[in-house]
């Protein structure tokens, strides 16, 4: 499919009336997305055939002040993800810490443990009886 003979001119008109705030076509929104419903052509005009005035859109978005509304969404994405990395850290430090003192625990257990079966090792295996005690009743 061979790109329109004017698909350059409606690129740029559709690229004056988004900056201009007079959408017709797209929700106005500062994205090639928009700029490309905008123009009626594929996106892919800008992003592989026109890419010279989708640069030439973001510079014209950037002079203005304002920022791309798809880099608002992924730097609001980056800070998201930010958070949870600064909150996996956290935990992580938290799960190491816990690792360590279980296996501190282990390692007591363990070595009370042998030293228990070793007493009862040295013992002489008697066995005693206990006393009998009385059923208990109310």
């Amino acid at each position: 499919m061979s790109p329109a003979l004017d698909e350059r001119q409606r690129i740029r008109a559709a690229m004056d009336r988004i900056l201009s705030g007079r959408p017709e076509h797209s929700n106005g929104a500062l994205t090639i997305v928009a700029l490309a419903v905008e123009a009626g052509v594929p996106r892919n005009a800008l992003t592989q055939r026109h890419t010279d005035l989708k640069n030439e859109f973001y510079e014209k978005v950037r002079a203005r002040g304002a920022t791309p509304d798809s880099e608002q969404r992924l730097r609001k994405q980056v800070r998201q993800l930010k958070e949870l990395r600064a909150a996996d850290a956290e935990e992580i430090a938290k799960l190491k810490a816990d690792v360590e003192a279980l296996v501190g625990a282990l390692h007591q257990t363990t070595v009370e443990n042998g030293r228990l079966r070793h007493q009862l090792a040295d013992r002489a295996s008697v066995v005693r009886a206990l006393p009998a005690q009385a059923p208990f009743r109310q």
